[in-house]
């Protein structure tokens, strides 16, 4: 069985996405640790509940973001996890932390990368007149939101639309494209070679895979 372990600071949807993934046999993994830079972070209690072992570590408890890493990395590193997936982990991570799980560290982001790195990517969309938006999963570098893209998910913008509306349409395509890249990750389908992904042996594009190759409920 492959192992995950994921980085949560919030409400922790994308992480119960993957735990139902993984008990609908969508995922052949276990989630083996969550962790997280906030103790109030929602879906720590949904973790528990589950009996998943969480961990919280307080940044003001260490010398700086470096030290602070070295000890997230050494808690992930107990569980020896195949991947580490980030699921809403508001931390910059480091270089050096970004460069130890190289190839196996993903995140998934609520926008068409390269669009809207960063935050308020919902408002940006609408303040722009954009008619489509939607989320990039993205292998991570020591470039905030800026690792090369696996697969997005696209959602219209409807003329009603509102912040918390699109927010919604969004987490609900994340919920699908996160475990369905996990899960070509997990079976070896995906390699990162020099900043280039590929699939299946095949060079995927800038925006990751075509999705109009796939049904995404």
């Amino acid at each position: 069985m492959k192992r995950l372990v994921v980085l949560i600071s919030g409400q922790g949807t994308n992480l119960k996405a993957l735990i139902q993934a993984c008990q609908q046999k969508k995922l052949a993994a276990q989630i083996t640790a969550v962790l997280s830079n906030k103790a109030n972070a929602q879906g720590l209690a949904y973790a528990v509940n589950m009996n998943i072992p969480i961990h919280t570590l307080d940044i003001n408890d260490f010398t700086g973001s470096k030290s602070f890493d070295y000890a997230l990395a050494a808690i992930i590193d107990y569980y020896q996890p195949d991947i580490v997936v980030l699921a809403g982990y508001m931390r910059i991570l480091s270089a050096e932390f970004v460069y130890r799980y190289a190839g196996r560290l993903l995140n998934i982001h609520p926008s068409l990368l390269p669009l809207y790195p960063g935050l308020h990517t919902h408002r940006k969309a609408l303040q722009n007149g954009d008619i489509i938006h939607g989320a990039s999963v993205h292998f991570v570098t020591n470039i905030v939101d800026s690792g090369p893209v696996i697969l997005q998910a696209h959602v219209p913008i409807l003329s009603n639309d509102n912040e918390i509306t699109l927010a919604q349409r969004v987490k609900n395509k994340e919920h699908v494209i996160y475990p369905l890249v996990i899960s070509w990750l997990l079976a070896g389908r995906i390699v990162l070679q020099e900043n280039t992904v590929f699939l299946d042996g095949v060079e995927l594009p800038p925006t990751g895979y075509n999705t109009n190759l796939l049904t995404l409920s």
